[in-house]
């Protein structure tokens, strides 16, 4: 009895202190047991107090959710420690989330969740998200004057600009940071530190070896700065590594591996440090080893980081397994340097193996990133690598001599070739409603940031948060949607078909892609490839952009028609554009600078004529449209046989600076041809333009545009507004054709592989796949005689990359426009993008089965007269 009364006085104690237990306190006391001992099993204690938390229907308390806040920090810390990079992301956008939708406070939400979500998104690449966080934590900092979290995130914004090319912004925010801000010893050394790498990648005025000095001093100040901070040993290691890169970037390769030495020391005094962080030394040793040409001890360096990042991983093969790699760029790295390793070993086979590897952790990446440029980054970090293995199949073709190996390799260079763009289109398709609303929401306030931050030194910095917190809150919204259902475009496409297609329309491809090294060129036709290239050296890409600078000024032809004819005909060697005149038909797919070059206008064989009818343009040859990927022309629909209207936005803006006095010709002109409706000055608004897009066949503007600058976007002009390129994407138009007659519509910030962020792109977003747009700045009348042209073509029932050539060939043979107006500069802006099939017209078979019908009745009339005398004849014989 006595016992069992202890059992009951027992479990009452347990009962108040346990089952008594508030909320909080029980979410408090799971994290002091986990901190205590913290392990990666025992974190699902941690996720299983917090489902519970959410499943209690009772309403929660803004200090109940402080404590899950401070749960999921303590959780993504750990995450992190022990290699878990994504869910770390997860738990601290989670924290975020409630503390910003909650409006808590009395936690530094900076310290213990937004600096470390913020380098997180660096690490894995999505670098948007992780300027959008590093400047809303600046912001905060900034209205609570915490100076040492205000420096910390200008140190954490260089490190997002150095990884996304704008190196000048990050030296110029780290070199005014220690000018003007009062900085301790420390935070001076890290800064330099990060200073010096950029001064490694600037790509300025400057030679080489004075920035390879300038980053140097760099270092060695840094040096100075740390070497007495016991509290900064991994960042004087850094320094020391920093050294070494620039020695081994030098071939002082025994200061390198000093320098080295002396970092591994610094950095194995360090206590718990993060598995990543140590096998980014292995990679790093690995790669100075590499330059030393040991490829068998850099071999062994790069197995050392395998097995701190891969648990199961085993040595013998060297090369990992598909299954156990995830989303890691440290992990990428190393493989894309064990490939590295085995071609410099002649082990051509295993390097693409180990890129193949790569590419599936750069997928991995890519499939966690909602912003455009972080998408674009990613992509073009897997086109470094596709240009290695380019080169790898190139060889064994060469070799072996097997076509598979040049399909191969068409098939690689086009997974990177305006891969944006594909993915866009292909997921569009298949999004919910929900996703497709935020989609929307993310683009606006996406605009919105780009149209204040125009403004400059004007600019609304409260605006422009609000705005990305707005924004960060859909991508977190997206991310989850597009987590639980992914998209993806089809990694391949059906080779054959594509060779099937060109020759049912008769067509000739040249498919280029411009690399850093090498600008290769894939030649389609008659059922064949063929794989060339040449080096994108000194004496190369200057003739072509010697050519392309003659479409810079209207004179510039015309004071040097000698010029042009020898550049037109020296890039249209160096190109090797086919002389095959059985195909007229021929498809471009650009890359690089090619996107702004007017192929047409390459000279075939130079003359000596000042008369610009009658130059050899390849333009005499071939009928030319381009195409931004073979995968887009593949699927491309047919052009329309149905009878056209148009959608005519005419702004002509009368009585301004802006006027387009031939605007209205061109109107006039293309509505004697064609039933639609027509826009003109104050009608010519964007809403209307938006209300009405969706009822026509083609869509022509005829307006001013802007290719904008690095700073500022491309945009087009409405009579009411201007409209960047990227307000454009939320249209979900499915036009015949559109138009843009105007100025640089092609034009815009470039990236190789996905092109130009132009106003024609931001049509190709809404869903337009055939257009016609300019590449430089477009003259009112001569575009007007253009467009006059073009469209009688098409009221003729002539395909419209057809119509666009007959149409310049038109404007060269018309005798009342002047030598000096037929310029190419004048007739060739304008480049057609898109499909050359016209859909089959359905065979007529009216006349045909009304013959028929005529011989069916004649029969039955004739059997009937037949039987009707057989009848009457019998009936004589019966009386």
């Amino acid at each position: 009895m006595k016992y069992y009364q202890l059992y009951i006085l027992i479990f009452l104690f347990l009962s108040l202190n346990v089952f008594g237990q508030s909320q909080e306190d029980k979410i408090y006391n799971a994290v002091d047991i986990f901190t205590a001992n913290p392990s990666a099993k025992a974190l699902q204690n941690l996720k299983n107090i917090e489902s519970d938390f959410w499943k209690s229907a009772k309403p929660k308390t803004k200090d109940e959710l402080l404590a899950i806040v401070i749960l999921n920090c303590n959780k993504a810390y750990y995450e992190n420690q022990f290699g878990q990079t994504q869910n770390a992301i997860s738990s601290y956008e989670k924290a975020w989330q409630i503390y910003q939708k909650n409006k808590l406070s009395n936690y530094d939400i900076i310290e213990f969740c937004l600096k470390p979500l913020g380098n997180l998104y660096t690490v894995l690449g999505d670098y948007d998200s992780a300027e959008n966080t590093i400047k809303q934590y600046f912001f905060i900092a900034n209205q609570e004057k915490n100076e040492e979290q205000k420096i910390a995130a200008i140190l954490n914004l260089s490190n997002v600009y150095q990884n996304t090319g704008r190196i000048i912004e990050a030296i110029s925010l780290l070199e005014n940071t220690l000018k003007t801000e009062k900085l301790s010893n420390s935070q001076k050394g890290i800064l330099l530190n990060n200073l010096g790498n950029n001064y490694l990648l600037f790509k300025g005025n400057l030679m080489t070896q004075e920035l390879y000095k300038k980053a140097e001093n760099a270092f060695k100040t840094a040096v100075k700065y740390l070497e007495n901070d016991k509290d900064h040993l991994e960042n004087l290691s850094n320094s020391y590594r920093n050294l070494a890169n620039v020695s081994r970037q030098t071939h002082r390769f025994k200061i390198a591996d000093s320098y080295f030495e002396k970092a591994t020391e610094l950095f194995l005094k360090i206590p718990n440090q993060q598995p990543r962080k140590i096998a980014k030394l292995y990679y790093e040793k690995a790669l100075l080893l590499f330059d030393e040409k040991k490829y068998a001890e850099s071999t062994q360096q790069t197995t050392r980081a395998f097995k701190i990042l891969i648990p199961s991983y085993v040595s013998e093969n060297i090369l990992p397994t598909e299954n156990e790699l995830y989303a890691e760029t440290v992990l990428m790295d190393i493989l894309d340097l064990q490939a590295a390793i085995f071609a410099n070993q002649n082990q051509l086979k295993k390097a693409l193996e180990g890129y193949k590897l790569s590419f599936h952790i750069e997928n991995l990446l890519m499939s966690g990133l909602v912003y455009e440029n972080s998408k674009i980054i990613s992509q073009i970090r897997a086109r470094n690598r596709t240009e290695k293995c380019l080169s790898i199949y190139d060889k064994l073709y060469k070799k072996e001599n097997k076509i598979q190996y040049l399909e191969e390799a068409f098939q690689l260079a086009e997974k990177t070739k305006s891969g944006i763009l594909k993915r866009h289109l292909s997921n569009i398709k298949t999004a919910s409603a929900e996703e497709k609303q935020l989609l929307q929401e993310f683009q606006n306030a996406n605009n919105s940031i780009l149209k204040e931050q125009q403004k400059g030194s004007s600019a609304n910095i409260s605006n422009i948060n609000s705005a990305i917190k707005k924004q960060n809150e859909l991508m977190l919204s997206l991310k989850k949607i597009q987590s639980e259902n992914p998209n993806s475009i089809a990694e391949n496409f059906n080779f054959k078909a594509i060779t099937s297609k060109l020759e049912k329309e008769k067509a000739i491809m040249i498919y280029y892609f411009m690399g850093a090294e090498y600008l290769y060129y894939f030649t389609l036709q008659n059922n064949q490839i063929q794989l060339n290239h040449f080096d994108v050296t000194d004496a190369s890409i200057p003739r072509i952009l010697r050519f392309v600078d003659y479409f810079r000024t209207a004179d510039a032809i015309t004071n040097d028609i000698a010029g042009y004819n020898y550049y037109g005909k020296n890039v249209y060697d160096l190109l090797k554009l086919p002389s095959n005149l059985n195909y007229k038909n021929l498809i471009i797919v650009p890359d690089g600078i090619l996107s702004f070059l007017p192929f047409e206008t390459l000279i075939t064989r130079e003359s000596n004529t000042t008369n610009f009818a009658k130059m050899n343009y390849l333009m005499n040859d071939f009928k030319i449209a381009y195409n931004t990927s073979a995968n887009i022309y593949l699927n491309s629909k047919p052009v329309s046989r149905s009878k056209k209207t148009v959608l005519g936005i005419f702004p002509v803006f009368e009585k301004t600076p802006f006027e387009l006095r031939y605007s209205k010709k061109e109107l006039a002109s293309i509505q004697s041809n064609f039933k639609g409706k027509y826009l003109e000055n104050s009608q010519a608004s964007f809403s209307n333009f938006k209300n009405n897009a969706a009822s026509f066949s083609i869509l022509h503007l005829s307006t001013h545009a802007s290719s904008g600058d690095i700073e500022t976007p491309a945009s087009i002009k409405f009579y009411d507004q201007e409209i960047l390129y990227s307000e454009l994407y939320n249209l979900h138009i499915n036009p015949d054709l559109v138009v843009l007659s105007a100025c640089e519509t092609g034009i815009g910030k470039l990236y190789k592989a996905e092109g130009a962020m132009s106003v024609a792109r931001g049509f190709q977003f809404a869903g337009a796949q055939n257009l016609l747009f300019s590449l430089w700045k477009v003259n009112d009348f001569t575009t007007s005689v253009f467009m006059s042209d073009f469209y009688k073509n098409i009221k003729n029932d002539v395909s419209y990359f057809e119509a666009n050539t007959n149409a310049k060939r038109d404007y060269l043979n018309d005798k009342s426009i002047p030598n000096a107006k037929k310029s190419p500069y004048y007739w060739s802006s304008f480049v057609y993008y898109g499909s050359i099939a016209t859909e089959e017209k359905s065979a007529n078979y009216i006349p045909y089965i009304v013959s028929v019908l005529i011989v069916i009745g004649l029969f039955l009339g004739f059997n009937q007269y037949r039987n009707g005398k057989s009848s009457r004849d019998s009936q004589k014989r019966e009386l």
